[in-house]
């Protein structure tokens, strides 16, 4: 298996796809391509880019192409043993329903907000488009909070496809500094002291590549 990324700084997009296949234990080969450089510019003209319409993540099974995040964490999950969402099918159709709200949702925050775990930005204001999805995401971790069995610290007790899809957005508001209710605090260092995630943002440190449209100005 090989998994194409891009900037681990940048992509939200990557992020979920190589913390799935982190999970899964699978083994598989990564390649990061840095975006919007002349290198970014040549690998989207070759035949691995292709299927994507020239985005990331792709993951590369054999001859099986999957490019996208959420295809790509049910394709681990139906290849291996760990489990990525709860067993319990009222939790399970709500960890699924959170996941793809996630996937296809807030707009706002993805404009203002830029994926950039390399940096802290000093004095960002929310603007009522970004309150709106912000508190849409809390209410959404509480009614997921009530529902967890066991101590977990994730949003049903164990770390789930659902936590992986929203590790990029919970980067982001560490990044702008976004306030939070105790419990959702909570739930967010949890998050970024997972293992996978914590070497995510360690290896985001590495990367030589800047986006000058993701640097944000008030650092």
């Amino acid at each position: 298996m090989k998994l194409i990324i891009g900037n681990r700084a940048y992509s939200s997009w990557s992020m979920r796809a190589w913390l799935a296949l982190k999970a899964s234990g699978l083994q598989f080969e990564e390649l990061v391509v840095p975006m919007f450089n002349e290198e970014w510019e040549k690998a989207r003209e070759g035949n691995e880019f292709a299927a994507s319409g020239g985005k990331v993540p792709i993951l590369w099974d054999g001859d099986t192409i999957i490019w996208d995040s959420l295809a790509i964490i049910e394709t681990c999950a139906e290849r291996c043993d760990y489990r990525f969402w709860p067993e319990d099918p009222e939790r399970r159709g709500m960890a699924r329903s959170m996941a793809a709200e996630m996937h296809a949702g807030f707009p706002a925050i993805r404009r203002a907000m830029p994926m950039n775990v390399k940096k802290r930005v000093k004095d960002h204001i929310l603007s009522p488009d970004e309150i709106e999805e912000v508190n849409r995401l809390l209410n959404l971790w509480a009614q997921a909070r009530a529902r967890r069995t066991g101590d977990g610290d994730y949003l049903f007790g164990d770390w789930s496809a659902v936590d992986m899809m929203f590790a990029p957005v919970i980067t982001r508001f560490a990044t702008y500094k976004v306030p939070m209710p105790n419990f959702a605090a909570e739930y967010a260092s949890a998050v970024l002291h997972h293992a996978h995630v914590v070497e995510w943002i360690e290896l985001a440190q590495e990367e030589p590549w800047e986006i000058t449209a993701y640097e944000p100005e008030n650092q």
